[in-house]
C-alpha cells in the first residue's frame, strides 16, 4: 500500500467516525430545538424552525451517506490497515464494544431524525 493511498483512507476512517457523530449529535441538537419549540403557533418562530432543520437534515444526510459509502473501504482495509499486530486477538472485545456504541450511535441518530421529521410534517400542515 502506497502512503498516498494509506493516508486516504486514514482520513477515510477519521471521517467515517465523525459522520457517525454528526448524524447523532445533529438529531440531539434539533431534539433539543424542537423540545424548546413546544407548541408555539407563532408562524414566523414555526418557518425559522422549519429553515433550521433543513440545513440539519442536509447534515444528518451526508452523515448517513459518508457512513455508508465510506464503510466500505474501510471494511476491505481493515485487516491491513486499522488491525493491530500488537495487541492480537486481545482487541477484539474493544472493537465489539467500539461497533456496538457506533450502531447504538446511528440507530438512535436515525430514530432521532424519524421523531424530528413527524413533527416537521405536523408544522407544515399548520403553516398551509
Amino acid at each position: 500500500m502506497s502512503q498516498t493511498f494509506g493516508v486516504i483512507l486514514m482520513m477515510n476512517n477519521y471521517f467515517h467516525d465523525v459522520a457517525t457523530a454528526l448524524l447523532l449529535s445533529s438529531g440531539v441538537a434539533m431534539w433539543f430545538i424542537m423540545k424548546r419549540l413546544g407548541t408555539t403557533t407563532d408562524k414566523a418562530v414555526l418557518r425559522y424552525f422549519l429553515d433550521l432543520q433543513r440545513g440539519m437534515a442536509m447534515l444528518a444526510k451526508v452523515s448517513l451517506f459518508w457512513i455508508v459509502l465510506g464503510g466500505i473501504p474501510r471494511i476491505i482495509f481493515y485487516t491491513e490497515f486499522e488491525w493491530s499486530n500488537a495487541a492480537g486477538k486481545a482487541q477484539v472485545p474493544a472493537l465489539i464494544v467500539k461497533h456496538a456504541l457506533f450502531v447504538l450511535f446511528i440507530g438512535a441518530g436515525a430514530y432521532l431524525w424519524i421523531t424530528i421529521n413527524r413533527k416537521v410534517r405536523s408544522i407544515r400542515e399548520k403553516l398551509v
